[in-house]
């Protein structure tokens, strides 16, 4: 699979915030055209949609282009129901585009993926604020794909919102498939598991899927594998949801063995309180890839900023876009360079999940199921549920030192 983008990437060894030079870069192309004497460029380059990139569909009516939304592939048969994938490893993941393949063979559904650029495994339930993202278009044959610069919760809101595509509520929201176990208190970490959440929040029927992945045991190929032990769980649900008998307030995690053609069959599971060890490691600053460089990309930027004019200095610039149907509000931030400290230093950490046996004879939780050779199948709440003891003894400690009722 190959992607196309026009954002702006930093490479590994950058220390620049991303959002910083994405709108410092466009601020300064907006700059240039100005300047620009030719009227045909200028005319070319404010005809462009205000928020999507240049690779993005001509939208097809007004309203579309003076929203911003980007209108589906023109091939698209809207009569088919939509099936939304994301996920949390970033649109290029071998688990991705197993899935998305699969469910394009299947025919039957109009498949779109809004997925992070990049690796978010981690990033748990966080939303992108105060800055913007970007979202660009990809290339997944059979497929309406975009990749997008923020996390997999943004991915799922965005597409839910009827800003990007023309339609804001889809069959089924797939995310997946993820490479490594979320179980237990992973949930809480695991992107993944945030992109199905947000679409349940949402109020869209989810799933999603996590591989369990072992260092030089698992390869590329075993995510295929794992699309064909789930497409029971997937048939089930595409039907039910169809026919209204889906679960309404609950989504589902799904874990797949690390031998998923092995596995022993379908098991309802528990979520646990398994979690790995979090290993942090100091890293010496003559092996970080952005050690050295601090400097000369603040010199480079302060050259740039030096560019611009006072409504794009270091306190940023603010404009809004008015349209016919609605007005949308875009602050560009272009940072502050802020004070440099000579005698700073800086030290470097990495962190590492290590796993560690884990107590609980319960066959029924999730990562004994997995450990058992089972597909673990987890239903995963909005919320926390909590049981009636402890809900009990929370109320009674609560009247007790703060004297409630009383």
């Amino acid at each position: 699979m190959t992607t196309t983008s026009s954002a702006v990437k930093n490479s590994n060894n950058n220390f620049l915030p991303p959002g910083l030079v994405s709108n410092l870069q466009e601020v300064l192309l907006k700059r240039k055209g100005a300047d620009d004497p030719d009227p045909q460029s200028q005319s070319s380059s404010a005809a462009k949609p205000p928020t999507v990139n240049d690779e993005s569909a001509e939208p097809s009516s007004s309203s579309a282009s003076n929203s911003g939304r980007v209108d589906d592939q023109p091939d698209s048969d809207t009569s088919k129901p939509v099936i939304l994938v994301t996920n949390g490893d970033g649109i290029e993941s071998p688990g991705l585009t197993h899935l998305v393949q699969a469910l394009v063979c299947l025919g039957r559904y109009n498949v779109h993926v809004c997925a992070p650029q990049s690796d978010k495994s981690a990033s748990g339930h966080s939303l992108t604020m105060r800055e913007t993202i970007s979202v660009s278009l990809a290339e997944i044959d059979g497929a309406t794909a975009y990749e997008v610069s923020g996390t997999p919760a943004d991915c799922v809101s965005l597409a839910l919102s009827g800003a990007l595509f023309s339609w804001t509520k889809p069959l089924l929201v797939i995310s997946g498939i993820n490479r490594g176990s979320s179980c237990g208190h992973h949930m809480l970490y695991s992107g993944v598991v945030a992109g199905a959440r947000e679409a349940l929040i949402s109020g869209v029927p989810s799933l999603s899927i996590s591989l369990n992945w072992k260092k030089d045991q698992s390869q590329d190929n075993d995510f295929k594998d794992a699309v064909t032990a789930c497409m029971p769980v997937l048939e089930a649900a595409f039907g039910d949801i169809e026919k209204g008998v889906f679960p309404r307030d609950c989504s589902f995690h799904i874990e797949v063995p690390t031998s998923p053609l092995a596995n022993k069959g379908f098991k309802l599971a528990k979520q646990s309180l398994w979690r790995s060890t979090l290993n942090w490691q100091a890293v010496s600053s003559n092996r970080h890839p952005s050690s050295g460089r601090f400097m000369s990309n603040q010199q480079i930027l302060g050259m740039q900023l030096a560019q611009l004019s006072r409504d794009a200095s270091a306190a940023g610039a603010a404009r809004r876009l008015g349209t016919q149907k609605k007005n949308v509000e875009v602050v560009e931030s272009v940072g502050v360079a802020g004070k440099s400290d000579s005698n700073r230093t800086l030290r470097y950490f990495r962190l590492e999940f290590l796993d560690k046996d884990q107590g609980g004879e319960d066959e029924d939780l999730d990562f004994r199921a997995l450990e058992n050779g089972f597909i673990a199948i987890t239903p995963v709440f909005p919320q926390s549920q909590v049981e009636s003891e402890t809900q009990v003894a929370a109320s009674d400690w609560v009247s007790r030192a703060l004297k409630v009722g009383q």
